[in-house]
């Protein structure tokens, strides 16, 4: 079985979805897959997150889902219910992380200084999200801290089809967190063949 570091690096790219209706889950699913995006991370920022997840989950079941905005250990266990194989958060809560370990679950906490990928190492984590990357300082910070510290990164925040190919480059960077190709607006309206198209030309630039 693929570690999730392997599948991120073979990704490159995931998908952040806010999506407001349950039904949306599986179309949406249905088109990351058919475009050469088989992963999700399906943000707990909407009420049917967890729905969602279990949604695309029963109708795909070896699709790569993450539940991303997890800020409480009851979210954790919703996503862990619900069938994820990791979980974001924007910060680092050492609650949130614990519990995530001692549930067997990987997850992904954010960080943006030299401090909290410390405390983050101390706890055993070894893969970071660098959040909200380019307010934080993107490449150039970046590429300071993986000079530092023996761990891998997975930007997201300001990454978009400008930027994505310099943070990619970066050894320690397995894949990005990206919104651009899953807007919300386009799932709330059911756009499914838009939204294929800016995934499958998502998929094309970063494995040009």
């Amino acid at each position: 079985m693929s570690t999730m570091n392997q599948l991120l690096a073979k990704h490159k790219l995931i998908p952040v979805i806010a999506i407001n209706k349950t039904a949306d889950a599986v179309p949406l699913a249905q088109v990351l897959i058919d475009n050469g995006m088989p992963s999700a991370e399906v943000t707990f920022r909407t009420e049917c997150a967890a729905d969602a997840i279990k949604a695309m989950r029963s109708a795909f079941p070896s699709m790569f889902i993450g539940a991303g905005t997890i800020l409480t250990t009851e979210q954790a266990d919703q996503a862990i219910d619900a069938g994820v194989n990791f979980i974001v958060s924007p910060g680092f809560n050492p609650k949130v992380v614990q519990h995530c370990i001692d549930k067997g679950m990987p997850i992904i906490p954010g960080v943006n200084n030299p401090s909290l990928v410390e405390q983050a190492m101390e706890m055993g984590l070894k893969t970071l999200k660098f959040f909200p990357a380019e307010p934080s300082g993107g490449v150039n910070m970046l590429k300071a801290l993986t000079a530092v510290y023996p761990v891998k990164f997975m930007p997201t925040g300001g990454v978009n089809p400008d930027n994505i190919d310099t943070y990619l480059n970066i050894p320690a960077v397995l894949a990005c967190g990206g919104t651009w190709m899953v807007p919300t607006s386009l799932i709330d309206s059911g756009q499914w063949d838009e939204i294929g198209r800016l995934v499958s030309v998502a998929v094309a630039n970063i494995n040009k």
